[in-house]
């Protein structure tokens, strides 16, 4: 199997992270803080009308940590070093994975130019941008009045701006 065509990436994020450790785990633990995603000249034409819209799934590669070899298909993620539970890498959000997609739900601050500032950050500065799609509740959002199991992590406690260094000491097989 392969892909039918090469990935484009069309800008990059701008943080201030240069460490997995020190990076917030997930953007809704981290809704306040802001950040700037640049799309590059060639596509800042499809950014028209995005500004009506409250959020955007951001589609990213994680290029970061390289590591020699594939990544492990089980892994301890990072919520779940103190308990060093390992599970597999598709019941996980780990950045250490098959293909590094990674997937933001960001607020969208404000689009100006070629720059989208918005809120929710999770990403190491300049990490390339694939795609963002917006927010549509009516398609995102499962059907029902509850929310839907969310496996494990219903489990584990989660703090705001938790980061891998705040959750105890790393697996080998996760950054």
């Amino acid at each position: 199997m392969g892909l039918p065509a090469a990935l484009t990436v069309i800008g990059e994020v701008r943080t201030g992270y240069a460490s997995t450790e020190g990076t917030p785990i997930q953007a809704g633990l981290n809704r306040a803080e802001r950040a700037v995603i640049e799309i590059a000249g060639p596509y800042r034409e499809g950014l028209d009308g995005l500004a009506g819209f409250g959020y955007a799934w951001l589609l990213t590669w994680l290029d970061r940590p390289h590591e020699p070899g594939p990544p492990p298909l089980r892994l301890v993620p990072f919520l779940l070093r103190r308990q060093q539970r390992k599970v597999g890498v598709f019941a996980t959000r780990s950045p250490r994975r098959v293909n590094p997609i990674g997937l933001s739900l960001i607020q969208i601050l404000g689009v100006s130019g070629g720059q989208i500032e918005f809120a929710g950050v999770d990403l190491l500065d300049r990490t390339p941008v694939l795609d963002l799609k917006p927010y549509v509740a009516r398609f995102d959002r499962p059907p029902g009045d509850g929310d839907p199991a969310g496996g494990w992590f219903d489990q584990v406690p989660m703090a705001e701006r938790a980061t891998p260094a705040g959750l105890g000491p790393g697996d080998p097989s996760e950054p």
